[in-house]
């Protein structure tokens, strides 16, 4: 392997690294229980954090620059040949489960008594919400750019799906847990870089694809922890002196998984 593409994964790594430390304090704890009441809004929390927007910012920008700058497109195609070169037959399967393991691996603490920042309610909602935001962005993206993937069996290479899916998930965990130890969120973003660099490998995307998917997999769900606490304290705001209280339910019905949302006044 060529050293530019190593060069180039480990700036990668670093700035996951950054991302990490970056973020553990982002937002306050937001605690549900049966009868939820008003939670105090974190978002006055975030604005002091903001730089922990900027490795993200930077991996989409670079993604983008890569239709306009040719040397930054050029890197694409030495990483390209560089695998080429080197591991002309390389193919794997797993990325098509690392991209999962930050979130299989929240929910498992928690099930191990590992209390993270939020509750089940609360922390379901927001990773359902970080990924609708992000499977909303990159499917819009893809039919956009239509970029060919380095295989060429479809136009839909601009960004990498799964990197994005690691990333937001791997942030996901970061949030819940990166309070109690930052070798969480290492942990979650290990399991995200090699998703991103077995995309790669398996000549599904192109290295700037995956960078970003990367950035918008982590703004996704950073997104997510920034709106929520103000969609909650709408709906699950209660008068501490009324009769008034609120209630959120998981429910799951003939294959359907879903919420029931109940308010007494």
């Amino acid at each position: 392997m060529k050293i530019t593409f190593t060069c180039l994964i480990f700036i990668l790594i670093a700035f996951n690294c950054l991302t990490v430390s970056a973020q553990v304090t982002d937002s306050a704890r937001l605690d549900s229980t049966e009868h939820i009441l008003e939670v105090p809004d974190t978002v006055k929390h975030l604005e002091s954090k903001f730089v922990s927007f900027i490795p993200p910012a930077v991996f989409i920008g670079y993604g983008f620059s890569s239709f306009l700058i040719k040397p930054i497109r050029r890197v694409d195609y030495s990483v390209y040949n560089d695998m080429q070169k080197d591991h002309p037959n390389f193919s794997s399967k797993f990325d098509n489960y690392f991209q999962f393991v930050p979130v299989v691996t929240v929910y498992a603490l928690n099930l191990a008594g590992v209390a993270g920042k939020n509750r089940f309610i609360d922390r379901t909602v927001l990773y359902a919400m970080s990924e609708a935001i992000r499977s909303g962005s990159v499917s819009v993206l893809k039919k956009a750019t239509h970029r060919t993937r380095p295989d060429p069996y479809n136009r839909q290479s601009f960004p990498s799906g799964h990197s994005s899916t690691a990333f937001a998930a791997a942030e996901f965990m970061a949030q819940e847990y990166g309070e109690l130890s930052p070798w969480y969120g290492i942990y979650a973003y290990t399991f995200a870089t090699a998703t991103a660099i077995l995309r790669v490998y398996n000549n599904d995307h192109w290295f700037s694809d995956i960078i970003a998917g990367a950035g918008f997999g982590i703004l996704s769900t950073k997104a997510a922890y920034l709106i929520y606490p103000l969609f909650r304290n709408k709906l699950f705001h209660d008068n501490k002196d009324s009769n008034k209280s609120t209630l959120l339910i998981p429910t799951y019905h003939d294959g359907m998984a879903g919420f029931s949302f109940v308010k007494t006044f």
